[in-house]
């Protein structure tokens, strides 16, 4: 275990009593600056990966099944340290073709009773070239890493032109990623949460899957693509789903973001802030779609389970529900990297069980 891992109940304890985005922003510049360093790099570094750990997703050899969600590093900023501290594979974005400055702040709230946040940042991010760049720039890749990019929509792009938006995203990313995500669930764009419903998803794939071709012929590569859904849509919505998703050749779901439900969280301080609440609360609901989509996908498409893992015991559920690998965020923000390292030794020893 790095001495991060060891340091951090102290660390937060003092970054809990600062604003919420502040303490996020502080946090990924002190670690880049920390990994940055070869004197401290070995402060951030996770031990080595268990026996048993390794799997493979939508064809990608990954050292361990526990990966890190989007939203942590919007701008791709911080690849390379985030991945020293040990996941099997990160996900940044989400990314738009424009910068755009998202929504007014305060937009990021603590619910501790909850061990939850509640965020409506609002696709804040410095948009494609900036994104481009720092990918480019960073070694994560290079060193064998598997790098996910999650694309998203404008604020201010009418969500009848959404999909030009995903397409723009789409010819950036796609020679730098290992996958492509479609950030198509945030609670914090106006209307974006449409694009979930069968026929708007019908015509956003179908266009995705043709310049996905185009795309594959240039580049000669054609890396898995994966849609990242609600856990608050209805059991027909969720067959929808399931039902267009291997019918436009998407390799895998992500289920799922964040939910926009208070029933867990009533009474508690920032409980009605508009957003989207990630953490524990989210656990059982992800579950559900999870359960739901595997039924009906069969083995084939991919599952990444993700919402409200705090401990290894709610990493090895997403699995049992369905899910080829997890991605966790709001319990690192709470547990710390350590919750990274229960993880991977968890669902090796499941994967071990299992043989």
């Amino acid at each position: 275990m790095s001495l991060l891992s060891r340091a951090y109940p102290l660390t937060r304890a003092a970054l809990f009593a600062l604003d919420a985005e502040h303490a996020h922003e502080l946090t990924l510049a002190a670690l880049k600056k920390t990994h940055a360093c070869h004197l401290t790099r070995a402060l951030v570094q996770a031990g080595p990966t268990p026996s048993g750990a390794s799997c493979t997703l939508m064809g990608l050899a990954l050292p361990n099944a526990v990966g890190l969600a989007a939203g942590l590093d919007k701008n791709g900023a911080c690849i390379d340290a985030l991945g020293a501290l040990g996941f099997g594979f990160i996900e940044v974005g989400t990314v738009t073709p424009r910068p755009q400055p998202g929504n007014p702040r305060p937009r990021l709230f603590r619910l501790p009773a909850a061990r939850s946040l509640i965020n409506r940042m609002g696709f804040n991010n410095q948009g494609l070239d900036v994104f481009l760049g720092n990918v480019q720039a960073s070694h994560w890749r290079r060193g064998g890493g598997v790098l996910g990019l999650n694309i998203g929509k404008n604020a201010d792009t009418p969500i009848e032109r959404a999909i030009d938006d995903y397409l723009l995203c789409l010819d950036g990313v796609h020679p730098h990623a290992d996958y492509i995500t479609l950030n198509i669930s945030s609670p914090n764009t106006s209307q974006l949460r449409s694009l979930q419903g069968h026929d708007a998803l019908d015509a956003l794939l179908s266009a995705i899957r043709a310049r996905r071709k185009a795309l594959a012929d240039r580049h000669g590569r054609n890396p898995p693509l994966v849609v990242k859904i609600a856990p608050d849509l209805q059991d027909a919505e969720i067959d929808a789903v399931a039902e267009l998703i291997p019918a436009h050749g998407i390799d895998g779901i992500i289920a799922t973001n964040t939910t926009v439900s208070r029933t867990a969280v009533q009474g508690q301080p920032h409980a009605n802030e508009a957003g989207g609440l990630s953490g524990p609360p989210v656990h059982e609901l992800s579950l559900n779609v999870i359960r739901r989509l595997r039924t009906r996908l069969g083995a084939e498409t991919a599952i990444i389970g993700v919402g409200g893992i705090e401990q290894a015991a709610q990493a090895i559920e997403k699995i049992q529900a369905g899910a080829n690998a997890i991605q966790i965020y709001t319990g690192l923000i709470y547990r710390g990297p350590s919750l990274v390292t229960e993880c991977v030794q968890a669902l090796a020893g499941l994967s071990t069980t299992a043989a």
